[in-house]
């Protein structure tokens, strides 16, 4: 498996684009720097979008993809919770804000198709099991397991706050990919707002460790750009004190798993 990080903050300037994964080139988390770090030929290759949650930063890339498959005459496939698809239909895909590609050019064959995405309730895409499970954030939000043929496996939790999930029976990633979008001293209000710290997210490996056995290689996404260096320092402590692989995702960041 092959997993690439398209965009790794929460941010965007010149350097840093809002989060999306890409999974073997073909299935997407998130769409926030999709179409803005990908050549159309790449983006054509993509077979379905899975989204966490109805944000601007993680569902942007959708605007630009849409309209590319309404040229072409392809239909981007969008896996999310009911609630996500409500909120992009009613109010970015509306025929105000941005044309309703889920009825154009055709309802038969339109340039958006959204498929609603059950909590715990694994799903067959495209010869991946998807696996959504429910995180704590300030609008309904999913993390993803997504685990290719072959048995490797990848864990992205989105936006979340501490209290992931307490089944990790379900969980057996080989990679996660987590939430780290501000520095110590903001923990309280991270906490608030649905968003992690190295210090909020020690103890939740710690318990990952205690139910598994075992704590995977860890890439941390959705960074502040001017907390960025904190994040690396504290993480790094987190690092040493767990005896774990704790890293800062980047933009074209490429991982074997």
């Amino acid at each position: 498996m092959k997993v690439q990080i398209l965009g790794a903050h929460g941010l965007e300037s010149e350097r840093t684009r809002f989060v999306s994964i890409l999974v073997d080139g073909v299935l997407a988390l998130d769409s926030g720097a999709f179409a803005s770090s990908l050549p159309f030929p790449a983006q054509e290759k993509v077979k379905a979008v899975l989204l966490t949650h109805s944000h601007a930063d993680h569902i942007m890339g959708l605007v630009s993809l849409c309209m590319h498959a309404y040229l072409i005459g392809t239909t981007v496939e969008v896996y999310a919770l009911k609630d996500t698809i409500d909120a992009i239909t009613t109010h970015v895909f509306n025929g105000i804000i941005h044309p309703k590609f889920t009825e154009m050019p055709s309802s038969e064959k339109p340039a958006l198709r959204f498929h609603i995405v059950e909590v715990y309730k694994p799903r067959n895409i495209d010869g991946y099991s998807s696996l959504a499970f429910p995180v704590y954030h300030t609008v309904p939000s999913v993390g993803y397991q997504v685990t290719s043929e072959d048995g490797k496996s990848v864990l992205y939790t989105g936006d979340t706050g501490p209290g992931l999930p307490s089944r990790w029976e379900d969980i057996h990633p080989d990679l996660l990919i987590l939430d780290c979008g501000v520095s110590n001293r903001y923990s309280t209000q991270g906490s608030k707002l649905g968003h992690m710290t190295p210090e909020l997210l020690k103890p939740e490996l710690v318990e990952f460790r205690r139910q598994k056995g075992y704590i995977p290689r860890v890439v941390l996404v959705h960074m502040a750009p001017p907390f960025e260096s904190e994040i690396k320092e504290e993480a790094a402590e987190v690092t040493k004190e767990l005896d774990a692989k704790i890293d800062l995702g980047y933009e074209g960041m490429e991982i074997e798993v």
